[in-house]
């Protein structure tokens, strides 16, 4: 396969056209919001002069299917061919009238499109209740007596699981909201199940699939189709489309590219792969992209692709030739959302927790700070590839201007940024930029639990519109935390979360269990930490993943080094990513993961805090080591209080009206200042003496006016001592003026 030279093969004869392409999402990502690949692809081809259109197939998909039309045909379908028709599938069918009556009117409801409905949604019994419903949350306790939306919201949610859970049992157990046939594309090393279940005939999710497909053809007449397939959920369903088009539009070329490729096909060498596509491009997409276009109008040789699997000869050779460089970020151009149904995404709570709801709830504009990872250490990740070890960061200026190109495109002040992690020094500086433009917006992003992240920044990040983080407290041992090499302690991540959630951020925790060497004493030992984090009230939400190897991370290119054997090291001719191994350390129980999930769903309810631990399994786990006080001990810890001469100093709140009064005692008489805010939380009365009170006020309208050339510490040390106040700047600054000014906006972050 490698031996060949591109130059000396050859291609089946193509049409040179100018370029029209169509990027498309083949299901299923989400439902509530696209995902942004073909976004950043079609922003990027329009401003290179290229026509460029874009779908989303899984919400095409989803609102077909879940109508009164299509879901009538779904009744309709013979039952028991997959399975025997259970009694919650049968419960079901006894209420198809029912559902028949309701599937459109709750659907516009989860659009946003018909909030009146709500109210009839909470009567139990407008709509029919299945399996899902026994599961049902305490309404009061999570929504309250007033939280009518959410409330109907988490109602119509579980009506729609229940018809899910229908579909995947009678009509195609592929079927899922976020994934289709996942377990086809994960790990498949060779070709061989996926190429047989293209051979069989199309299920009634693939018979949609292509009716939408088609339709979309037929309206942008594209040369070329990029297919984006971000995971394994995606793969099936983008071959079918790939299967589609070369018998019924055998002129149009189609590409592969995104997240799966570009981790698992990386030594591709099954030839069959393009019997359904004819290029597999990897890494960042844009540069091949173009490449493959000019290619496709005739200017480049097929020899000089870039990053790009073909199939010439009948061999699979991977063409490398160009020497277009990779874009940066801020070359690359704002994600146009163009073409996307963004008023018709399915907003729903899955969990009632505000913090989870953020992944499944509201159509959000997708954005990244940074590409790669600022970190890039982590022994489990894929720091070996592009898309993790590449680190280029945005200035917060562009960023800003995106924001505000997407405000006036899509009509939405939502942004999710979906960096691998964001740096705190970048958030400091968008938040900034945010206020300096007085830009209201919402926003929530991945971070790692630096220590950067002090109180001062954390409520920053509040002022300018931050709702939510998300990041990877992972084993919850400083043992394992120091063989991931994450960099962070589980003292350090309390304190963090402490100070986002005291701002008013919300946080989450991805976790992780079964790491290599992990013994059962520390994946206890890690749940008595999260238990703690919880009822503290410093956590919000969080989610347990069971560790997976991969090729491309340091435990899974260096095994031995910690202490594991990988069971089947040779490449597949297919997919590559995940490895099987084996823990000669033993300790660890894959039972363990539903008590893990078990506990930590009712801890996000904020119950079973006072369990043993033991009651959440039903294998015999060991007691937790962790002091039963360990996390609270750790919040009390006084935060280091200090300030660096080059810190910038920031005052976002409004200027205080004085009153100077004489006070008396003793025989003595002094003045002071009596200096009232009115802020957006609170209002305040601080009371100084004078001269210090008529510092403060002179600094604060300085700093009111200072964003752009802010004051630094030094300067404010400088002015304090200039103006001859006895008493230490250090002492009167954190002592009697941090805390009562930090809500009101005084801030040092």
């Amino acid at each position: 396969m490698w031996g060949f030279a591109c130059e000396e093969l050859f291609l089946p004869k193509i049409i040179h056209l100018p370029s029209r392409v169509f990027l498309v999402t083949p299901p299923f990502t989400q439902l509530n919001s696209p995902y942004p690949a073909t976004a950043y692809l079609k922003g990027f081809l329009q401003k290179k002069g290229f026509t460029a259109s874009q779908a989303d197939l899984g919400i095409d998909v989803i609102l077909k299917l879940f109508s009164r039309y299509e879901l009538t045909r779904v009744f309709e379908q013979p039952t028991g061919i997959f399975t025997p028709l259970s009694e919650n599938a049968q419960h079901i069918l006894s209420m198809k009238a029912r559902y028949l009556a309701t599937i459109n009117p709750v659907i516009e409801f989860l659009q946003g499109k018909q909030a009146a409905l709500a109210h009839a949604i909470c009567v139990r019994g407008f709509l029919p209740e299945a399996g899902r419903f026994a599961q049902l949350d305490d309404l009061e306790w999570a929504f309250g007596k007033m939280g009518i939306q959410d409330k109907a919201k988490h109602l119509a949610t579980l009506y729609i699981d229940d018809i899910a859970d229908y579909i995947t049992e009678q009509i195609d157990p592929f079927f899922g909201f976020s994934r289709y046939a996942e377990q086809l594309g994960r790990s498949a090393q060779t070709f061989d199940e996926l190429h047989t279940a293209l051979q069989q005939p199309l299920s009634f999710t693939d018979h949609l699939t292509l009716g939408c497909l088609q339709q979309y053809l037929e309206l942008e007449k594209p040369n070329l189709v990029a297919l984006s397939v971000p995971f394994p959920g995606n793969l099936l369903s983008a071959f079918r489309c790939g299967q589609f088009i070369k018998t019924n539009y055998p002129h149009i070329r189609i590409a592969m590219g995104g997240g799966f490729p570009n981790t698992e096909l990386r030594a591709l060498r099954d030839a069959r792969v393009f019997d359904y596509v004819d290029f597999i491009t990897l890494d960042d997409g844009e540069a091949p992209l173009e490449v493959l276009l000019q290619h496709l109008e005739g200017k480049v040789d097929v020899s000089m692709l870039k990053r790009c699997f073909v199939r010439l000869a009948g061999e699979v050779v991977y063409c490398n030739g160009s020497l277009q460089r990779d874009y940066q970020q801020h070359e690359t151009g704002t994600p146009d959302y163009s073409g996307l149904r963004l008023r018709d995404y399915i907003s729903v709570i899955e969990v009632a927790n505000p913090m989870h709801r953020l992944w499944s709830d509201g159509v959000w504009n997708k954005l990244t700070m940074a590409h790669g990872c600022y970190w890039g250490k982590c022994t489990f990740c894929d720091i070996s590839l592009d898309y993790i070890k590449n680190y280029e960061p945005l200035t917060a200026s562009l960023l800003c201007d995106r924001m505000e190109e997407l405000i006036a495109s899509t009509g939405l002040r939502g942004f999710h940024f979906v960096d691998e992690a964001a740096t705190p020094a970048l958030m400091r500086s968008l938040a900034i930029e945010i206020r300096k433009r007085g830009l209201i917006v919402t926003w929530w992003t991945n971070i790692r639990f630096e220590k950067s992240f002090t109180e001062d920044l954390c409520y920053l990040l509040k002022s300018s519109g931050c709702i939510a983080v998300s990041g990877g407290l992972e084993v919850a041992s400083d043992r394992l935390l120091a063989l991931i090499d994450k960099g962070i302690t589980v003292a350090q991540v309390a304190q963090v979360t402490r100070n986002f959630t005291q701002a008013g951020i919300m946080v989450h925790a991805y976790l992780m269990y079964g790491y290599p060497t992990q013994s059962l004493q520390e994946t206890v030992d890690s749940l008595e930490m999260v238990r703690q984090m919880f009822a503290a009230g410093i956590l919000q939400s969080a989610f347990w993943h069971r560790f997976a190897m991969t090729v491309h991370s340091p435990v899974g290119q260096n095994p031995s080094r910690y202490q594991v054997k990988i069971n089947h090291p040779e490449l597949g001719t297919f997919a590559n990513n995940d490895l099987e191994f084996t823990d000669p350390q033993g300790h660890f129980n894959d039972e363990m993961g539903f008590g893990l999930k078990k506990s930590l769903f009712n801890y996000m309810h904020q119950i079973g805090f006072e369990k043993n631990l033991q009651e959440w399994f039903e294998q015999k786990i060991p007691k937790t080591s962790i002091a039963p006080d360990f996390i609270q001990q750790t919040l009390e810890l006084e935060p280091i209080t200090s300030a660096k001469p080059t810190q910038k100093v920031y005052w976002f709140g409004v200027a205080p009206k004085v009153e100077l009064t004489t006070k008396s005692k003793k025989g003595h008489t002094w003045s002071m200042a009596h200096l009232h805010f009115s802020g957006w939380q609170q209002n305040i009365v601080l009371k100084l003496p004078e001269d210090q009170g008529l510092w403060l006020v002179s600094q604060l309208n300085i700093l009111q006016g200072s964003l752009g050339e802010p004051i630094t510490w030094k300067d404010l040390t400088e002015s304090y001592e200039a103006a001859g106040i006895e008493e230490d700047f250090e002492l009167f600054w954190f002592n009697k003026i941090r805390k009562p000014l930090l809500l009101q906006g005084l801030l040092i972050p």
